[in-house]
């Protein structure tokens, strides 16, 4: 029975001890897939890496982690703008907010110096002041002497965006409310317009439409992520994202 239990201490305690090197390189790990994800996307600041799963080293002889999550905090995406846009004060960048992303099936080089996702997902945010700049927000002529801007977007409830436009007409000013779907279409998310309000419709509906209805490219996500779909919130559109063969480093 002594035997016994000095065989039972002894494989608590090599057991404990394989665990705390197990936290311990996989703490390590992380540390070390942050920089390297931090290099590869030319981040800002360094991104939060968390590898799940355990035991870690048994996956790492496999040369296969089952699921590594990533979470980057202010993220600029590409707009798509060419010249012409650059200089007419197009943004060249969009401010991503807490992008996450989980990837599956993470495969590494012996170096550990690149490692590519079979797929990946995820869910970010963009900000209503980010989207505002690719609408027409400057008085925008639409008939002689009535012009047209978007003032002001928000959260309009089931998933819809509140789009606030600003008529001018020479009898004065008024802001109405129009209720937008906000979709994906390509690299891009599209607002359009559901009901207009009938004054916009009597001044001729094509028209308000070009300042109402825009789009917001959002490419070079990182990995080469894509778009998937997109729904408006309180803070901002909630948009996810999805790709397979997703680069993490290298």
């Amino acid at each position: 029975m002594r035997a016994l239990r000095i065989l039972l201490i002894v494989v608590v305690i090599l057991g404990g001890l394989f665990v705390i090197a197990d936290r311990v390189a996989v703490h390590f790990a992380e540390n070390e897939a942050a920089d390297k994800v931090r290099t590869t996307e030319n981040l800002a600041s360094t991104p939060d890496v968390s590898i799940k799963g355990f035991p870690f080293l048994t996956q790492v002889a496999s040369g296969e982690l089952d699921d590594v999550q990533i979470g980057i905090k202010d993220y600029e995406a590409d707009t798509g703008a060419d010249a012409d846009a650059k200089s007419a004060g197009v943004p060249k960048t969009i401010r991503i907010d807490d992008l996450k992303a989980d990837m599956k099936g993470v495969s590494f080089s012996g170096d550990y110096s690149s490692a590519t996702a079979t797929s990946a997902t995820g869910t970010a945010t963009v900000g209503y002041d980010e989207l505002l700049k690719a609408a027409k927000s400057e008085p925008t002529q639409i008939f002689p002497g009535i012009k047209a801007q978007v003032v002001d977007l928000s959260d309009g409830g089931n998933g819809k965006i509140k789009v606030n436009i600003k008529i001018t007409t020479p009898a004065g000013a008024r802001t109405y409310p129009v209720l937008s779907s906000v979709t994906v279409h390509g690299a891009s998310v599209q607002v359009h317009a559901d009901d207009l309000p009938k004054l916009v419709v009597d001044l001729a509906d094509a028209r308000i439409r070009s300042i109402t209805d825009f789009q917001q490219t959002i490419d070079r996500l990182p990995g080469g992520v894509k778009l998937d779909s997109v729904q408006a919130a309180k803070n901002g559109v909630e948009i996810t994202v999805k790709g397979s063969n997703v680069r993490l480093a290298g």
